[in-house]
């Protein structure tokens, strides 16, 4: 087991420091100059003063000194959790700025990928055994999970919003209100939550689904199955079996899945308007904040790693077949 978590540890450290070493290149390639920009919106005229304001600013968000001492500047920014300034908040730290969108993005995520994992393994093992499920479920997930994040973003915008009327289709509250914790404003929050919930829920929900059926099938039709129903076991307890092996591969889907899924959060974010982290990346792509993006891409990233990282640590403690062959191979 330590032997696996220092090889897994190795892994990701290599994969954190490629995707960090990205996330402080691309950014860098955008077209423009967010330190003219700033300039540029004083409307300052004097040349001499331009000067001025662009060596201060350059000072600030230290573009002052060479590329390899930024870069060695921003890995040691990191340790120190100073993700940099914002240019488009300025003189908003970019910390600040993810730590107040963060918790919408949480907020919209967490449920969708858990009810959708819960719900989609059930309604795929029920249809395994159902011929009337199994015909209903299989056409529904395959039409769900086909379907890209933002269609079905905006065709549930359209229909239950603009057409039906039933729900709001911009921003994470009513505008008319001010944030606090009166049952006004949380009611406000939940209408305002369950499109984009539930454009993230229905897509994952067809795929987990699918997997299940075929993964059951798969499990019942096997060696051990076939050999159970021969000694007359009874048919739950097959089903048992064959539902808790069934369960592996999909504990492995969701790390295989959360980048996915959170890519489809932060566009159904855009789509809707919602105050997370898609909102932030989009306010940074427009504004050339690159030391915003950068920071939350960074998040993003790191994130991801964590809990992919967990997901095969809880991968290992569940399934003692994995651990027998991490000790046949060290042999």
């Amino acid at each position: 087991m330590r032997k696996y978590l220092l090889r897994k540890g190795a892994i990701y450290a290599l994969t954190l420091w490629f995707a960090v070493t990205l996330n402080w290149i691309l950014p860098r390639l955008m077209p423009g100059d967010p330190v003219q920009q700033m300039v540029r919106n004083v409307a300052v005229q004097n040349p001499e003063t331009v000067h001025v304001m662009r060596e201060f600013f350059e000072g600030i968000f230290g573009l002052d000194v060479p590329l390899w001492q930024q870069y060695l500047n921003y890995w040691a920014a990191i340790f120190r959790g100073d993700l940099g300034i914002s240019v488009w908040l300025f003189p908003t730290p970019v910390a600040d700025v993810i730590a107040r969108a963060l918790p919408w993005t949480l907020g919209l995520m967490l449920p969708a990928i858990a009810l959708s994992w819960i719900v989609g393994n059930r309604l795929g093992a029920l249809a395994a055994r159902s011929k009337w499920l199994d015909n209903t479920v299989l056409p529904v997930g395959y039409v769900l999970t086909a379907m890209p994040y933002m269609w079905l973003a905006i065709l549930l915008a359209y229909v239950l919003g603009i057409q039906a009327g039933w729900f709001p289709v911009a921003g994470g509250y009513s505008f008319a209100l001010i944030p606090n914790w009166s049952w006004t404003f949380i009611r406000s929050v939940l209408h305002h939550w369950l499109l984009p919930f539930l454009s993230l829920f229905l897509v994952q929900l067809g795929g987990w689904a699918i997997g299940m059926r075929n993964l059951i099938i798969y499990e019942l039709e096997s060696d051990y199955s076939n050999y159970m129903d021969a000694l007359g076991a009874p048919k739950k307890l097959v089903r048992g079996y064959a539902f808790r092996n069934a369960m592996l591969p999909q504990v492995t889907g969701v790390a295989l899945q959360l980048g996915t899924v959170v890519g489809g959060a932060l566009v159904t974010e855009m789509v809707f308007a919602y105050p997370g982290l898609g909102r932030l990346i989009l306010s940074a792509i427009q504004s050339q904040d690159y030391f915003l993006l950068q920071g939350v891409m960074l998040f993003i990233v790191i994130g991801v790693l964590a809990a992919n990282f967990i997901i095969d640590i809880v991968y290992v403690l569940i399934d003692p077949r994995t651990r027998t062959g991490m000790t046949g191979g060290t042999a």
